[in-house]
């Protein structure tokens, strides 16, 4: 056999390999089969919903809605009560000392005096804050704006101090078309960001995708999901020092943001399709399935996946978070007009 041709089987083969692992990793071989065992009803008044976190002492949710599709004016922190049968969104920032709020991941940090902050990633023109709010029940009182040059493209976030926390950046460079192109080659860019009060610094990278983060009940293990890395890496957390060291990974499709339960298990927003997903964010007519997946993680090798809830598309399309309060479980989206309802059957 010629060398030219040995040598074009061996390109065609790296070619197709690079391919079908792209379409795997995308969810393209994915199969759609909707179900939800329970009820869904509909809460309207949100530009995009991306993130959800409940006070469970007092089931009340809050709601992370920015339209970062277009240059829109302000997004908000909404809250709603889910004591209540019929709830309705309470926007809790009307007014802030700073015009230029587009929120993102938020986090619910309560300390042991009880006082509860709220962590909210910001993306303002001038660049990436991170918001402190002291929420109380029914109001948010902005406490103090924290920037640093690590925070390049923050996602997520999770408080576990007074003003101690980390975030992950999804990837570690700007928006650019180079960094589009280094997508498309599966790069990881993404990192986990750890602030302890003083300052910034990275203590874990190489992420497809860095996006949702959060501790465990007990803050002693720390979960970072990898979007297109279709999965969530385990750390070891030193509560005392903030350090991580890498355990475990969980395998699962696409996964978003991540919540916990009353009892710790995990609960993960998920697009099981990410090139609908794709395409979604560019034609919102196009529709994305949804999926929330729960997960009991007891340790390394005592981890279990349950597809909680999946749609192919409607009624919401591209579900980032789901957040769950005794038997109701909140759906959001990224670019959503609205957030679900569901009770879940017993």
């Amino acid at each position: 056999m010629k060398l030219w041709l040995k040598i074009s089987i061996v390109l065609l083969t790296i070619i197709l390999i690079f391919v079908g692992r792209t379409l795997l990793n995308a969810g393209f071989f994915t199969k759609i089969d909707p179900h939800f065992n329970g009820s869904v009803s509909e809460i309207a008044g949100f530009h995009g919903a991306e993130d959800i976190t409940i006070d469970k002492a007092k089931g009340l949710a809050l709601i992370s809605s920015s339209d970062f599709s277009t240059d829109m004016p302000n997004g908000a922190i909404y809250l709603l009560n889910l004591n209540e049968i019929a709830p309705k969104p309470i926007k809790l920032t009307e007014k802030l000392p700073f015009d230029d709020f587009h929120p993102h991941g938020i986090s619910l940090f309560k300390a042991i005096n009880g006082t509860k902050k709220l962590f909210v990633v910001n993306h303002r023109k001038t660049g990436n804050f991170i918001e402190i709010f002291q929420f109380t029940d029914s109001t948010l009182v902005h406490l103090e704006s924290i920037t640093d040059p690590l925070f390049v493209s923050p996602n997520d976030i999770v408080g576990v101090g007074e003003r101690t926390f980390y975030l992950t950046n999804d990837h570690d460079e700007v928006k650019s078309d180079w960094r589009s192109k280094k997508d498309l080659l599966q790069i990881p860019m993404g990192n986990a960001c750890y602030f302890d009060g003083k300052k910034a610094s990275i203590l874990a990278k190489g992420f497809l995708y860095a996006n949702g983060i959060n501790t465990s009940l007990d803050g002693r293990k720390l979960f970072v999901a990898a979007t297109s890395g279709q999965k969530i890496k385990v750390f070891d957390r030193d509560v005392s020092t903030g350090s991580l060291t890498e355990s475990d990974e969980i395998a699962i499709n696409g996964a978003d943001n991540i919540e916990l339960d009353e009892v710790g298990n995990l609960w993960v927003g998920c697009h099981p399709k990410l090139l609908a997903y794709l395409a979604h964010s560019k034609d919102h007519s196009k529709p994305s399935p949804s999926e929330i997946i729960k997960i009991n993680y007891q340790s390394k090798g005592k981890v279990s996946l349950e597809s909680v809830y999946l749609n192919d598309g409607k009624p919401v399309s591209g579900s980032s978070v789901g957040a769950v309060f005794g038997d109701k479980l909140l759906i959001g989206s990224v670019f959503g007009n609205k957030v679900l309802l569901c009770t879940l059957k017993k």
